[in-house]
């Protein structure tokens, strides 16, 4: 008997909330549209947060788990709080160093060397080729090995040979997005086509498939022979010290050996050739994608914990003007309050009808933020190609959100409500 009670009463305040939305229409929208703005904001961010941090641990899951990466400085320290002028003031990494890891770590499997990227030493050009040209984008100097150590895959055509780095050819590897601009408008098949980095003329042998990334200049570069770069560049990866460009060196642990292992092998090289004494820090830094990721978590958390700082400010307001609107509804729906009581309806019953209306009225907030949210996020990723991701969660977290704003900023109505002495209540004008 009670359980059909209930489910009338659920029934009944269901009714009476839809017809107070419908019979209020602007006085309902402008209550609850500080909870749709604030909905849209959570599930509308987290789309695109979610999208970004899936699409970004995806490009950095391809340096692989045991990829270990030797600079003079990168942005894992700069986050850490280091100061900017005293990396660059580190030794510069040379060809040397690669070579010396090459030779004396036995763990070490392989070993590539990297120009024209990191702190202080990007090299950038246009690429052209006929009447088409690139927008400014990476030029990277790699030994034979590039592809090997950052698991990027060939769409077509090949990687340069170790004979073509010792001999310093101008030949190039397109990334997809200098291809992209330069010969697939016009489908033209660019191996052997020589294009125009700068003012030097190079053939190209191979193109890159897309990488997984939530920037669309991830693909905005091209590499060329590690040697070739010395020369065309003028870098300075022979030079101990020097403002100029230092090598990055990438090293995968040979087969059987832990990364553990190798990491303490090359710090042990670098120290002894960098001259460091025991309680003196390393001037370089070793890092991989475990320092990379955590880096990004730090970052996610923060942009998160922001996300829900202002999306509470609009639930807040829109919850007050829920109190507000709901307290409106008591005074007007006095003597319906009365005849009610005085038809044995109980206190809980007046309180939980209260409830619920606001409830049911910031819950329509929340699937008009949930759609809104979403919408946005689909138009952003069309318009731009952001990747998006939609969980079920981010829904269930926008309900359940705008619900328990009704049920927060309605408690004080609800009581009011209920309190109210039937008898003075039916003498109410």
């Amino acid at each position: 008997m009670s359980k059909g009670i209930n489910r009338g009463l659920w029934r009944e305040v269901a009714v009476m909330a839809f017809d107070t939305l419908r019979t209020n229409k602007m006085r309902s929208a402008l209550t609850i549209l500080g909870v749709v703005i604030g909905i849209t904001s959570i599930v509308g961010m987290t789309s695109l947060i979610r999208g970004f941090d899936e699409s970004l641990r995806d490009m950095i899951r391809q340096l692989g788990p045991n990829t270990i990466i030797v600079s003079k400085a990168s942005a894992v320290s700069l986050a850490a709080g280091a100061d900017f002028a005293e990396l660059i003031r580190r030794p510069n990494l040379t060809v040397a160093d690669a070579r010396a890891i090459e030779r004396l770590a036995p763990s070490v499997g392989v070993v590539d060397i990297w120009m024209g990227q990191g702190l202080g030493g990007t090299t950038a050009e246009r690429v052209f080729y006929g009447g088409n040209r690139t927008p400014t984008l990476g030029v990277i100097g790699a030994t034979e090995q590039f592809a090997t150590v950052n698991f990027v895959k060939l769409s077509f055509g090949r990687f340069f040979t170790q004979a073509e780095v010792l001999r310093r050819r101008r030949v190039v590897v397109l990334g997809n997005n200098p291809y992209q601009a330069l010969f697939a408008p016009s489908g033209i098949d660019p191996i052997g086509k020589k294009v125009r980095i700068g003012a030097i003329e190079y053939t190209v042998i191979g193109v890159l498939e897309k990488r997984p990334s939530p920037f669309p200049q991830a693909d905005d570069f091209v590499v060329i022979p590690q040697t070739t770069h010395q020369v065309m560049f003028a870098t300075n990866a022979r030079q101990r010290f020097g403002g100029g460009s230092s090598a990055q060196i990438t090293i995968v642990p040979a087969e059987g050996a832990t990364r553990d292992q190798t990491v303490q092998e090359v710090e042990e090289i670098m120290r002894i050739r960098h001259g460091l004494k025991l309680d003196e820090p390393n001037d370089f830094e070793i890092g991989g994608q475990d320092a990379i990721l955590r880096l990004w978590d730090q970052i996610s958390r923060a942009v998160f914990l922001a996300l829900v700082v202002i999306s509470s400010v609009a639930l807040m307001v829109g919850g007050i003007g829920v109190m507000a609107i709901m307290m409106i509804s008591v005074t007007e729906r006095t003597r319906e309050i009365g005849v009610r009581k005085a038809l044995g309806a109980r206190r809980q019953e007046i309180l939980f009808q209260f409830l619920a209306e606001a409830a049911v009225l910031t819950s329509v907030g929340g699937i008009l933020g949930i759609v809104c949210g979403a919408a946005i996020g689909f138009a952003i990723s069309l318009a731009t190609g952001f990747p998006i991701s939609l969980p079920w969660w981010s829904f269930a977290i926008g309900l359940g959100f705008s619900a328990s704003v009704g049920i927060f900023f309605g408690m004080v109505p609800a009581v009011r409500a209920s309190r109210l002495d039937p008898i003075e209540a039916l003498r109410y004008e």
